[in-house]
């Protein structure tokens, strides 16, 4: 199946708009990415344990994967692009509770609210790279995706340089992130109205349309197993995001700052894996991307477990690399199969990208509290074998 672009006033990706995007993303998702960088500091200040430090991410991840869905599905009946805006206001609001937060109960209300920002804005920004992808569609959600990657792995070193030293009271510095932010997205959303407006008034425009021929059991089955290989990416990248700076202290005696400074590198490198994962896929198909992204992961993540510091290291970067590049083909070929949905598909899948790794850390933090990290990224490193029901994905839908 091959992506049919939407009718633009230009053959080219509108880059413009599209760093934008991708600018706005990586603010967002450095604010996210504050609360699990800081969990050492928050886990010592309110004397908490692992499940508790679980249902932390569980709160910012399962209220934005509850309510995208819900707002792209209300955007693809009539986009709202200034909504995002207002979810931004959220977002701040959840900052500065956060930085002041006198107890457990209103950290797990703050990180609520930054969630909330990050559920108004996926929907409606995937819809906007969506249109201004002129058919390039994996180069669109590369560059849009990028930032948010490269904002979620600034977090955790600017957590390290500022927060660790200063005290959580800190986080307050970075709403002057948000308020750019806010900004930006003021001036994306002037743009993409515009651009709306032009396609209203040219009776040329058209909206994408299904051309797969799958009836709607196969388009359902597609969905689920796309799920399930969304779950095993989430659940094992869970691992990393909430837990591998208790790993590398309890396994080799790390510092803080230097596990933050690791986890860095593991998400960074992600930042680069998705673009170029979205941009493979657009010559060699999204399935074929899936596969060698989820199931490559597979050799690296038993080799972990036994590596020194060292090695561990230098898998996690290649761990890194592989696994984010599928999430952008992941999203497209779901995108593909119900193109006329972009907004609820895109809150869907990026609303279950947050909720099943909320899940997935809430259960591996229990996991953790009863027969310890180590062991716990032991059995998370069978995880990418799901990769295997790539395969059963309807022949009819593997797209280009």
């Amino acid at each position: 199946m091959t992506s049919i672009p939407l009718s633009v006033p230009t053959r080219r990706p509108l880059m413009p708009v599209l760093a934008a995007l991708s600018l706005a993303h990586l603010l967002n998702d450095l604010v996210q990415s504050m609360i699990p960088a800081i969990y050492p500091l928050i886990k010592e200040a309110y004397q908490l344990d692992f499940v508790q430090i679980g249902f932390i991410t569980l709160a910012f991840q399962v209220t934005s994967s509850l309510l995208q869905p819900i707002l792209g599905y209300l955007t693809d009946r009539k986009p709202w692009p200034y909504a995002m805006v207002a979810g931004m206001g959220a977002t701040l609001l959840g900052l500065v509770l956060l930085s002041y937060a006198g107890s457990y109960e209103m950290v797990l209300v703050a990180a609520g609210l930054v969630g909330l920002g990050s559920a108004v804005f996926h929907p409606e920004a995937t819809r906007m790279a969506r249109h201004a992808a002129a058919g390039r569609q994996g180069l669109a959600q590369g560059v849009f995706q990028v930032g948010g990657h490269a904002g979620y792995a600034t977090g955790p070193l600017l957590a390290a340089a500022v927060v660790v030293p200063r005290g959580q009271a800190s986080l307050v510095w970075f709403s002057i992130v948000v308020v750019i932010a806010m900004a930006l997205m003021a001036w994306t959303a002037s743009r993409y109205a515009a651009f709306r407006r032009s396609q209203v008034s040219d009776p040329g425009a058209h909206e994408d349309v299904a051309r797969h021929g799958l009836p709607r059991g196969s388009v359902l089955f597609a969905m689920a197993i796309l799920v399930v290989l969304l779950l095993s990416k989430n659940a094992y990248q869970a691992a990393f995001t909430s837990y591998y700076t208790f790993y590398l202290i309890e396994r080799f005696g790390v510092s803080v700052q230097l596990s933050q400074v690791m986890l860095f590198l593991f998400l960074f490198v992600g930042a680069i894996g998705v673009i170029i994962g979205g941009m493979i896929g657009d010559r060699i198909g999204r399935d074929r991307v899936i596969w060698l992204s989820i199931l490559g992961t597979l050799p690296f993540a038993l080799m972990l477990p036994m590596a020194d510091l060292f090695w561990t290291g230098v898998l996690s970067v290649v761990i890194s690399l592989v696994l984010s590049s599928a999430f952008s083909s992941i999203l497209i070929y779901a995108i593909d199969l119900v193109p006329h949905r972009v907004g609820l598909v895109g809150g869907l899948f990026y609303g279950l990208a947050f909720g099943l790794g909320g899940i997935a850390a809430a259960a591996i933090g229990a996991l953790a509290d009863r027969i310890g990290i180590i062991e716990v990224f032991r059995l998370c490193a069978w995880l990418p074998a799901l990769g295997l029901l790539t395969f059963l994905l309807p022949k009819g839908a593997r797209s280009r």
